[in-house]
């Protein structure tokens, strides 16, 4: 953009253009201006005044003309200047003044009767300073104060929106943007309306002056009458009150109409017409009344006749076509009830969420934001935090309330099918037993639904002694946001859609085309690379570093077309990644050793098929095995440490598979996805025989 402008000439730009009109105003202050100049900008503000009037009335919102308090200090400004300009040109010429159109205002508009001239012009500034400016001045100031009240509910409702999946992030940052220029504005305005009283009484003061100054010069230095002295000055004066002060009553019906339309949603002429004549019966009763003063003695007949009439037969066709709408309505609502008797209507209804919460009606106070609920606002942490820590763009997690569920129960959906559920008590809080603590609680014994650990719910008052004792205290929406977050980390994999990958590939295109390009030409699918995420995402690897899977996915498609082996072959690219997940302060990890044997018979079940590798234990040899993964858990939980299995990297995938089915959260890793400056440490061994454990 800045180079477009240095490739026009100074002239052509608008910047420039309004620097100089700045300063050339600052000029008119000091320096005196011929006749010709002065008409040419009275000419100038009558038309800015009277395009800014005629912009507001068109205009749908206020942030169209964002500018306008900016433009009202300049346009005051602006008029100041023309009338300092043309008092000095009154005071220094007098009879000799040659100003068109102060001179046309003062004599043709007035009829040349100053004393008309000064009723009319006190009465403009009557009506300019006690109605206009008053009323535009408050609504600003109480505008600006409710618009600053409104503006945190208004943000809470767009993080609902969000979390609702109503709006995109980037429409929910085009709102909060406008929501903050919009209490700007208010703001602005609220001193800005200050310019507009000031200058009403600034073109008094004016007025006021010329017409003494004048007499004073006329007078004492021309020698002029006293009648001629006011004939003559009275009568510019005058005029040039009325040439500043009708441009300033443009800008103060602007500045009044601009702070009135806060809740327009369209522009004036057709608000008016479809709001104020709407209702045939007003049009008739205002008829009725006109006629009915025209046959009243002594009223002029042909004007209330007349607009009578015309009130009447324009309610008449606007009643006939209500009637017609209303017609239309009717037949509208039968084809609509008609065509969802149809097949096709239940289409809509074949659309199910990616993710979504279920609540019960005793639980809708937590995501009522009037009420105090914040659960929205962490939905949309929540979201923010998994795409961190996953690299996935999560879907909006759609929330609604459930009259099927109990009162107090919540429901955790993915793709229409519940994964989790819990229930809640509102007003308590879940006190959790870290497992050292002997000491009782008071409270409903319960299971804590994210990770099944025995919890009590608790009274505000048991509360302090719980968090005295050792316990974790969380507070009810605590509780369905981390369940939340469990299950979108459980469950990332099955959340990934193709559309995902497409938009993942597109935004790492961006800065990383060569990569993507390189992938395709390898000949790499959606689909295939789809099927590498979800084998990621499955085992809680994080697919943030998009550029290094799929620099890998490039090197190795073209002669692995296996899609387990080659989530092996990335996850051992993102070996310092996987380790960072289960090391210590230390850089040690911690791990549960797989025995030789168990090694051997793993490989040895191994059936490759069409579908992939499928294990086939003998049952007796699987039961032992189970059992002796089992075992090992237990012990390492005891210690208070996280299960991790590390294993050869041929069995790797098909031992994670086994141990999930017992030890959902445990992590398998293999010798080759261990980075080069981490330490091992044996903390288990699973075996089959004993024997093998020596």
């Amino acid at each position: 953009m800045a180079d477009g402008r240095k490739d026009r000439a100074w002239w052509q730009r608008v910047d420039i253009l309004i620097g100089i009109g700045v300063i050339a105003v600052v000029l008119m202050l000091i320096i005196p201006i011929p006749a010709m100049l002065l008409d040419f900008l009275i000419a100038v503000s009558f038309a800015l005044g009277l395009i800014t009037l005629i912009t507001i009335m068109y205009m749908h919102k206020v942030l169209e003309l964002s500018v306008f308090p900016s433009l009202l200090l300049i346009s005051t400004v602006y008029r100041l200047a023309v009338n300092i300009s043309s008092t000095r040109l009154i005071l220094l010429k007098g009879p000799a003044f040659k100003g068109r159109l102060i001179m046309a205002f003062g004599q043709f508009v007035v009829g040349g009767n100053y004393i008309v001239g000064i009723i009319i012009f006190l009465i403009l500034i009557a009506v300019q300073f006690i109605v206009i400016t008053k009323g535009a001045t408050r609504v600003s100031e109480v505008a600006a104060r409710f618009t600053l009240d409104a503006m945190p509910g208004k943000q809470m409702a767009i993080d609902a929106d969000v979390s609702a999946g109503l709006v995109t992030e980037e429409e929910a940052i085009k709102k909060r943007l406008d929501i903050q220029r919009e209490a700007d504005f208010y703001g602005a305005m609220d001193g800005a309306s200050k310019f507009v009283q000031g200058d009403v009484k600034v073109g008094l003061l004016i007025t006021i002056i010329n017409i003494v100054g004048g007499l004073i010069i006329g007078m004492a230095t021309r020698g002029e009458s006293l009648s001629s002295a006011v004939a003559t000055y009275t009568m510019l004066t005058i005029g040039d009150g009325l040439v500043s002060q009708i441009p300033s009553l443009m800008m103060s019906t602007a500045t009044g109409i601009i702070v009135t339309r806060a809740a327009a949603m369209d522009d004036l002429g057709t608000e008016l017409t479809s709001q104020l004549l709407s209702q045939p019966r007003t049009l008739w009763i205002g008829a009725g009344f006109l006629l009915f003063l025209a046959i009243l003695p002594g009223f002029p007949k042909l004007p209330l006749l007349s607009l009578g009439l015309m009130l009447g037969v324009f309610g008449f066709y606007l009643r006939r076509g209500l009637k017609r709408k209303e017609e239309l309505g009717v037949e509208t609502k039968k084809e609509k009830e008609e065509s969802a008797k149809g097949p096709e209507s239940v289409l809509g209804l074949l659309q199910i969420d990616p993710i979504a919460l279920e609540i019960g009606y005793n639980l809708i106070p937590l995501v009522d934001t009037e009420q105090g609920g914040d659960l929205l606002e962490r939905v949309t942490m929540i979201r923010r935090q998994s795409a961190i820590e996953l690299g996935l763009i999560f879907p909006p997690i759609r929330i609604r309330d459930n009259m099927r569920l109990e009162p107090n129960t919540y429901s955790l959906k993915i793709k229409g099918v519940e994964v989790g559920a819990g229930t809640i008590r509102m007003g308590k809080y879940l006190a959790m037993n870290p497992g050292q603590i002997s000491e009782k609680l008071e409270g409903e014994e319960t299971v804590e639904p994210a990770f099944g650990l025995p919890a009590i719910w608790i009274e505000e008052p048991v509360r302090e002694k719980a968090e005295r004792l050792g316990y974790t205290v969380v507070d009810a929406p605590s509780v369905i946001a981390t369940h939340l977050t469990e299950i979108i980390k459980s469950h990332a994999s099955e959340v990934l859609g193709r559309q995902d990958v497409q938009a993942l590939l597109n935004s790492l295109r961006t800065d990383y085309s060569a990569v993507v390009t390189e992938v395709e030409k390898a000949g790499a699918t959606i689909g295939d690379i789809q099927k590498v995420l979800k084998g990621l995402l499955k085992e809680g690897v994080s697919i943030r570093d998009l550029i290094t899977i799929m620099e890998t996915i490039a090197d190795y498609f073209p002669t692995i077309k296996d899609h387990d082996e080659l989530v092996e072959i990335v996850r051992q690219a993102l070996s310092r990644q996987i380790c960072q997940q289960h090391t210590d302060i230390e850089k040690r990890i911690r791990v549960i050793t797989v025995s030789k044997d168990i090694d051997e018979e793993i490989k040895n079940s191994i059936v490759v098929t069409e579908r992939g590798k499928r294990f086939a234990m003998e049952p007796g040899k699987q039961k032992k095995l189970l059992a002796s993964i089992v075992d090992e858990v237990k012990k390492v939980k005891e210690r208070g440490l996280k299960p991790v299995f590390l294993t050869s990297p041929e069995i790797r995938a098909v031992f994670s598979t086994i141990v999930s089915t017992i030890v959902p959260n445990a992590a398998v890793v293999s010798s080759m996805e261990i980075a080069p400056n981490i330490k091992i440490e044996a903390v288990g061994n699973i075996v089959l025989y004993e024997e093998a454990r020596q």
